[in-house]
């Protein structure tokens, strides 16, 4: 199971990064978590058009799925038409909030794509079986997502604040790809975590590895922590 770290800016990119996705493989199987701007151009370094067999959105923020819609206008226009159409694994009631995004493009990606909804309930998605945990992000409905291989597990918090649910969710995985994008605790309601929060939700988790993702470039990496970097890739 390998994973790579397309791109891990948080909601503002870093020089020359690009925001949120995550491609895993395993067995030829490709599963993209979160496909935000700069990931598509990014997968199209590698092959002309990404083959990917599921997508997986975590919440519907434009840093985590801005890059549908240029996927949508690839496939109806441009060098995406030929390729297989990866399933499109939304939170539930995401169609309807699309639909409501006319817009910027929201009506594309629902005509293009063939649609999935999950909820709470372990799901099957490129062959993975995934699990969501419902995540603090102020008011958004928002999931880290759970992935189990044959040969491996990872852990993805997506956006959160401090929630005791991360540790569920990373609870002994291989690779815990945790947010961090603040320098100290914001007031009043939460919705993403310090560098120090990230590495007590993965102290509690059990977890084998930590990487921090979402974390702007001009914050420090504390001792005892990994940075996440885009185009790293990790073997579970």
């Amino acid at each position: 199971m390998r994973v790579h770290v397309v791109g891990c800016s948080p909601a503002w990119p870093n020089p020359g990064g690009c925001q949120s996705g995550y491609l895993v493989e395993e067995d030829g199987r490709r599963l993209l978590l979160d496909c935000g701007p700069g990931v598509l151009a990014r997968l199209r370094e590698q092959e002309a058009w990404p083959r990917v067999d599921a997508i997986v959105v975590t919440h519907l923020h434009l840093d985590h799925m801005g890059d549908l819609v240029p996927w949508a206008y690839g496939v109806t226009y441009g060098a995406g038409g030929s390729a297989p159409l990866p399933e499109l694994w939304l939170p539930a009631g995401g169609e309807e909030t699309l639909r409501g995004l006319e817009a910027i493009g929201g009506d594309a990606v629902v005509a293009t794509f063939p649609l999935r909804e999950y909820g709470k309930e372990p799901f099957v998605a490129a062959g993975f079986t995934l699990q969501a945990f419902p995540t603090a992000h102020y008011d958004a409905q928002s999931f880290g997502i759970r992935v189990e291989g044959a040969r491996g597990v990872l852990a993805y918090s997506s956006d959160s604040g401090p929630t005791p649910a991360l540790a569920e969710l990373a609870r002994d995985a291989d690779l815990f790809l945790c947010e961090a994008t603040l320098s100290e605790p914001e007031p009043g309601k939460r919705g993403h975590l310090t560098a120090e929060e990230a590495l007590d939700a993965f102290r509690d988790s059990g977890a084998r590895r930590l990487l921090l993702v979402h974390r702007p470039e001009e914050l420090p990496v504390p001792a005892g922590a990994e940075l996440a970097l885009d185009g790293m890739e990790i073997e579970l």
